[in-house]
């Protein structure tokens, strides 16, 4: 009996075994999620975090696919025209330098794919602007309007006295998405329902929507996301990227080592 029960032990253990290494050869490969913020017009001014700089980072990063701060209907207009004449005149588009001189040019030399992903539509953009403009002339909101700018004062107060403004280490740190977060969770707070579709935490939950339809589309390929934004935006979508048990969130500071 005891002969039986140790041969049972064993078939038992070598079945788990086998399982095992069954179960890890066919496991889905996890997708890499890298979080890039930038500084729009700021690239073309900054003396370090320049466009060359940023050009040299996407180098570095090896992207398969680049999550970018382009609604999808402005993808067409803005590809068809830098196919034609290199060039980009598509209006939003053509505000994020990191497009029409880095991310747009890379695509003849690198394979990847560029995904559409901004909730950023112009009616919506119009409407917030035209509320955050009546709500500072409104006598009754002196107060919230009051509270809105001495945070955003604090906030910039705060981001220069570190002394590493645009900085793209910096950029990349949980210090930066706190001291952001002093203005922009008080913009939140106060105006988020009152604007709508424009409001900050509505805004992100479209563009992360979009996101996420992009991660789930490519669940398990094993591929390297780069999610290109403005650098506000990094600390919100990395909280909801936690979230996630089917990417690997990877840092930045690497990738900005090696291209030192």
């Amino acid at each position: 009996m005891k002969k039986y029960w140790n041969l049972l032990c064993i078939i038992t253990l070598v079945s788990f075994i086998m399982g095992c290494e069954e179960k890890k050869s066919t496991s889905k490969p996890k997708n890499e999620v890298l979080v890039l913020g930038t500084i729009h017009s700021g690239h073309h001014t900054d003396s370090v975090y320049t466009i060359a700089y940023l050009d040299k980072l996407i180098r570095a990063i090896q992207p398969d696919y680049i999550l970018a701060e382009i609604p999808p209907d402005r993808m067409k207009a803005a590809m068809d025209g830098f196919k034609k004449d290199d060039s980009i005149s598509e209006p939003r588009v053509m505000r994020f330098p990191e497009y029409v001189d880095v991310i747009f040019p890379l695509t003849k030399e690198m394979d990847f794919e560029i995904i559409p992903t901004a909730g950023w539509t112009k009616p919506m953009a119009d409407e917030r602007s035209s509320k955050l403009r009546a709500i500072s002339k409104d006598s009754s909101r002196v107060d919230d309007w009051k509270a809105y700018t001495v945070a955003n004062k604090r906030s910039d107060a705060v981001y220069k006295a570190t002394g590493k403004v645009n900085d793209p280490y910096f950029i990349h740190t949980h210090t930066y998405y706190s001291i952001q977060d002093i203005a922009l969770q008080t913009y939140n707070h106060l105006f988020n329902v009152e604007l709508g579709l424009g409001g900050w935490e509505n805004i992100n939950i479209a563009h992360y929507w979009n996101i996420e339809k992009a991660l789930e589309k490519h669940r398990y390929e094993g591929k390297r996301f780069l999610i290109v934004y403005g650098a506000g935006h990094k600390g919100w979508f990395l909280r909801q990227l936690r979230k996630r048990d089917d990417i690997q969130l990877v840092e930045m500071k690497p990738f900005l080592d090696a291209i030192q």
